[in-house]
């Protein structure tokens, strides 16, 4: 087939279907927890910074404190997300009602 392609062309058509296809894989890869040892997912700084909406220093200030469970290997930080999780519960306050 010589002829021009057009958007409108079944070949043109299938590839698009699969282009959609791919991407919407690859947006479901990314969005779903990655575990990393025996099934429990950790957070670097940053990503933990960004959930928790706080910076990487107070993140610091939290590991310095004792406040905040950690793992260090060399120089990276890492953050078990179910221990993440546990602080948050336990430090969850239910609002008074007003007098």
């Amino acid at each position: 087939m010589n002829g021009l392609l057009t958007g409108k062309h079944e070949r043109i058509l299938a590839l698009f279907r699969k282009l959609d296809h791919m991407t919407d894989r690859l947006g479901s890869l990314s969005r779903s927890p990655r575990p990393v040892l025996d099934g429990e997912h950790y957070l670097t700084d940053r990503e933990l910074s960004g959930r928790l909406k706080i910076s990487r220093r107070t993140l610091q200030e939290y590991r310095n404190e004792g406040r905040l469970p950690y793992i260090q290997l060399g120089g990276k930080v890492l953050y078990r997300e179910s221990d993440i999780e546990k602080m948050l519960r336990d430090g969850y306050r239910k609002a008074r009602s007003p007098l």
